[in-house]
């Protein structure tokens, strides 16, 4: 299994889009595949070859759009999810809309997102970087709330980052972010994303980001 990260653009608009009939038609056709395949994909999980299905599965969500990635999870409920996204492209969106507007409902084998999920508890990652470990409950986060734009501007620092060079800084200052709110939440109501070079003043946890990001969502529908 496989994971991949994304880059944002803080000041690209995540705005909601008409799902098109091309992008329908094309959702339509992959799930079409997938019924068919599920039983030599399920096959391949159950004996931990993954490997045995990447490549078709690959051309599969190429076929929604070749500028789609996606990966196979662990489930939330399920034994496995299929998690495809746009990498908070909103041109992608009427892509991923329409896959998940026609996907099955879940089961206890499979669930589908249409953008990376947050993980239950971002305190209890650690990442590993240029072979050091790097414990996400170290990461403070200065918020401040843009309540105009029902944004959250946030400069975050971790410990460790004085290790690091830039790239590997910049993972890691938006990996936690990505991991504590989910691709999609992240997207919309995130605004800039700073790296601090020293704790911020005020700083506060992932958890009570993720409530403070949540609060804004919720009063911005």
């Amino acid at each position: 299994m496989f994971r991949f990260l994304r880059r944002r653009d803080a000041e690209a608009p995540a705005e909601p889009v008409d799902v098109s009939a091309e992008a329908a038609e094309r959702a339509a056709a992959f799930w079409s595949w997938w019924e068919e395949h599920l039983p030599e994909i399920a096959s391949a999980l159950g004996d931990s070859e993954p490997q045995r299905v990447e490549n078709l599965v690959a051309e599969a969500v190429a076929g929604v759009h070749p500028d789609l990635t996606f990966s196979i999870e662990h489930g939330e409920e399920a034994a496995y999810a299929l998690v495809i996204s746009s990498q908070a492209d909103p041109e992608l969106r009427p892509c991923t809309d329409a896959w998940m507007a026609a996907a099955p409902p879940a089961d206890t084998l499979w669930e589908y997102h249409d953008s990376v999920p947050a993980v239950p508890d971002p305190t209890q990652v650690t990442v590993n970087l240029r072979g050091e470990k790097y414990p996400l409950e170290q990461v403070r986060v200065a918020a401040q709330v843009d309540e105009a734009e029902a944004l959250v501007d946030v400069a975050v620092y971790h410990p460790g980052f004085h290790k690091l060079d830039d790239n590997a800084r910049q993972a890691l200052t938006f990996l936690p972010l990505d991991a504590t709110l989910g691709e999609r939440l992240a997207a919309d109501r995130l605004g800039r994303v700073e790296t601090a070079e020293a704790e911020p003043d005020g700083a506060i946890g992932l958890l009570e980001l993720r409530e403070l990001v949540r609060e804004v969502d919720r009063n911005a529908q």
